[in-house]
């Protein structure tokens, strides 16, 4: 009989989750949208095989024989070219810009060295992200004589030139966009709770007396972690930088101005889950729906280019994605935030426009 009784007692409680679950909406949808998000992402989106790398081409020699060699890389699908630029020093400058992952550089005398079968030119690459490097060093070896027509089957070769990371180590590619991950991390779900833990110790009542105004509450939300975020940077880039060795080109004043940029947008959009969370576990389960395309779809672990396009417009809205083109351009490639004025841009807009919904949303939750 005590058995029934438990077997009774366990069915009530199942029976109240359930319904408690289903009242969640938020949870419940998380249940849902969490594994469908993961199958998309890892099933569809993420594609290591490298394709389309943006590229540009140095035709120093303005013959058939650069617009035969043109040809056959566009046929190789491994390139997209993007540019085509009068001298090496515009092809390096657009790829410490972030414009370009490479460019090609085709010598004057190229009909010349065609015909003895010598190099034909150089490739100089972003050897920052390890895995555009490994595709890049595909293109060393070229057959041309389909292009040109020709009957020879010895391959056409290329000098390949690794820039800001010839070692090819991964730890170079990896600390500055883990920065970007933590930071995400971090960030979005200190600020995520902040707004319900008021509400849940029923501060927010207390609040509501004070002359404080929403955009108030919001900004004074913020300013705290911002300080966080800092120190949370200035251990990772240091610890990489002495441990592993990772290199520092660029200037710490710019390495601050695009930091407090992330940060600020981070925290924004942490802000706004919190005004439409009602419990810090709704909070915690919002958090974990924007990092997981965060880590996937923001060039942290897989190259933007390899992504299909409607991954790449997904992550375009992601903050994450335009500071990782920031910090990998300051940090490895000795970049300025000014060069890349539309990732800067869009974290400005989306750090202003985030806080007037956050602050609207909270206007409409008091009344």
């Amino acid at each position: 009989m005590s058995f029934i009784n438990s077997i009774r007692r366990i069915k009530a409680i199942t029976v109240k989750e359930i319904r408690q679950l289903k009242r969640d909406r938020i949870t419940f949808g998380m249940v849902v949208m969490i594994p469908l998000i993961q199958l998309l992402l890892f099933g569809y989106a993420i594609n290591t095989d490298v394709r389309n790398v943006p590229v540009a081409i140095v035709d120093q020699s303005d013959s058939a024989a650069g617009r035969w060699i043109v040809e056959a890389i566009k046929v190789t699908q491994v390139v997209s070219v993007e540019a085509f630029y009068k001298t090496s020093t515009e092809a390096e400058a657009a790829i410490t810009r972030g414009e370009i992952r490479a460019a090609l550089i085709l010598p004057p005398n190229l009909t010349e060295k065609l015909a003895n079968n010598e190099t034909l030119g150089q490739w100089i690459v972003d050897g920052s992200d390890t895995m555009i490097a490994g595709a890049m060093k595909q293109l060393r070896n070229m057959p041309l004589d389909q292009i040109t027509g020709t009957n020879t089957q010895k391959p056409a070769t290329f000098e390949v030139a690794l820039f800001y990371n010839p070692e090819q180590r991964s730890a170079v590619n990896i600390v500055p966009g883990l920065i970007a991950v933590i930071l995400t991390m971090t960030m979005i779900l200190f600020t995520s709770a902040a707004i319900v833990r008021e509400r849940e110790k029923g501060n927010l009542e207390l609040l509501i007396t004070t002359p404080i105004k929403p955009l108030e509450l919001m900004l004074g939300k913020i300013l705290p972690y911002i300080i966080v975020g800092l120190i949370q940077m200035t251990i990772i880039l240091g610890l990489g930088h002495f441990i592993f060795d990772v290199p520092i080109n660029g200037s710490l004043a710019q390495l601050l101005m695009g930091t407090l940029l992330f940060i600020a947008a981070s925290l924004t959009l942490g802000l706004i889950i919190s005004t439409i969370a009602r419990t810090q576990l709704q909070a915690m389960q919002m958090t974990i729906f924007i990092i997981l395309p965060t880590i996937l779809l923001s060039g942290f672990m897989f190259p933007f280019e390899a992504m299909p396009k409607p991954a790449q417009w997904i992550a375009e809205i992601l903050p994450a994605t335009h500071f990782m083109r920031i910090i990998r351009a300051v940090v490895l490639r000795g970049g300025e935030i000014g060069d890349m004025p539309f990732d800067t841009l869009w974290l400005v807009g989306f750090t202003v426009i985030g806080i007037i919904i956050a602050s609207l949303r909270f206007n409409k939750r008091l009344d």
